[in-house]
């Protein structure tokens, strides 16, 4: 008997509704320095494909968005991050189902920020999706280890 070991991304099943596809998958795209994007690019490039990550979970190409504003630009706070400011203000909405990352735990700069977003995505029934998995906020089974 062979025993197949199942990827994050395929233990969605329940997670993702029709009205999630419906709205936007948006991939937010950071690196804190030019250095960063210079000497990491195998990063960068796994973060602008998560934008195939996305049309394999089913949205359309149309549906995805990438916030890359802030590649490159070390950042203290929301208001020098105006690619954050976009994230924030899309997810609050109702305009978006799914936000990607490759790190999400660094996602945002500070706890404020990243307790902001989850309360957004929790408010809204945006999903969040990591390369281990796909996450929703309300949820108490939803084990995150962020923040």
């Amino acid at each position: 008997m062979s025993t197949t070991a199942t990827a994050p991304w395929d233990r969605i099943e329940g997670k993702i509704q029709p009205w999630h596809r419906d709205r936007l998958a948006v991939i937010y795209v950071r690196q804190s320095t030019p250095q960063q994007v210079l000497h990491h690019a195998e990063s960068t490039r796994l973060q602008y494909g998560l934008t195939q990550r996305a049309v394999d979970l089913g949205w359309a190409v149309s549906r995805v968005l990438v916030i890359d504003e802030d590649l490159g630009h070390s950042a203290s706070g929301m208001e020098a991050r105006p690619g954050f400011q976009r994230l924030v203000s899309e997810v609050g909405p109702d305009h978006v189902g799914l936000v990607l990352g490759v790190e999400m735990s660094r996602l945002a700069r500070s706890g404020r920020e990243w307790h902001q977003l989850l309360e957004l995505c929790a408010l809204s029934g945006a999903l969040l999706a990591d390369p281990d998995g796909i996450y929703d906020p309300p949820t108490t089974t939803t084990r995150c280890c962020w923040g």
